[in-house]
């Protein structure tokens, strides 16, 4: 079976349609990101503290298991108070800069 340059041409229009459109809704930039803010302050997720503080996922909950690290349940996902992260870089950077100066 041959097909005509045509038809040929036109689907491969179509399917290049349709990548573009799948390709615009993966795209993360062009997706509008939205920020959880609980009483007034900006809640990060897992990932963006994992990011922030350069850990693992389990290190990150090994924090929360030991109350080191304050954090609040929304819908079944973890969120940390931008202020309790900002907190716990300080007394901990804190703890290593001193620990460096010995």
């Amino acid at each position: 079976m041959f097909l005509d340059k045509e038809y040929f041409d036109g689907w491969m229009r179509s399917i290049a349609q349709r990548l573009e459109r799948i390709e615009k809704l993966c795209n993360p930039s062009l997706k509008q990101i939205q920020t959880f803010i609980m009483d007034g302050e900006k809640m990060l997720d897992n990932f963006e503290v994992c990011q922030m503080l350069n850990i693992s996922k389990r290190t990150l909950q090994r924090y929360r298991s030991s109350g080191d690290l304050p954090y609040h349940m929304n819908k079944h996902k973890t969120y940390y108070k931008e202020s309790d992260v900002l907190r716990f870089i300080e007394q901990n950077f804190d703890k290593f800069r001193n620990f460096k100066k010995k």
